[in-house]
């Protein structure tokens, strides 16, 4: 895999220029999207990642702050994608049963 130095200590653009956390394969987004969803701190993300560092942690969220346009840009589109992908999906055999029974 070819990788693409930033001025993040931490933090590297892999082949399609997506920033990861150096040495792992943790997308910056990722932290990004737990950072919105549940409110928590880099101390938090920490305790949830305990592979990373709060060096690593911090980097990333710089860089998002640097970035924040395209990242949330980034991330907007992976929920459309996913969104689009739930509505083309087919009902599960569990909700299709509990729709029979009136029970959904």
């Amino acid at each position: 895999m070819e990788l693409v130095e930033t001025r993040y200590e931490h933090v590297v653009l892999d082949e399609r220029g997506v920033p990861i956390v150096a040495g792992t394969k943790t997308k910056v987004i990722e932290l990004i999207v737990e950072r919105m969803a549940y409110g928590w701190s880099p101390e938090e993300l920490h305790y949830q990642h305990p592979y990373l560092s709060l060096g690593q942690i911090f980097s990333a969220l710089a860089y998002y702050a640097d970035h924040a346009e395209e990242l949330d840009q980034a991330i907007a589109n992976d929920f459309a994608a996913v969104e689009k992908m739930r509505k083309a999906a087919e009902p599960s055999p569990l909700v299709r049963k509990l729709k029979a029974k009136g029970l959904l």
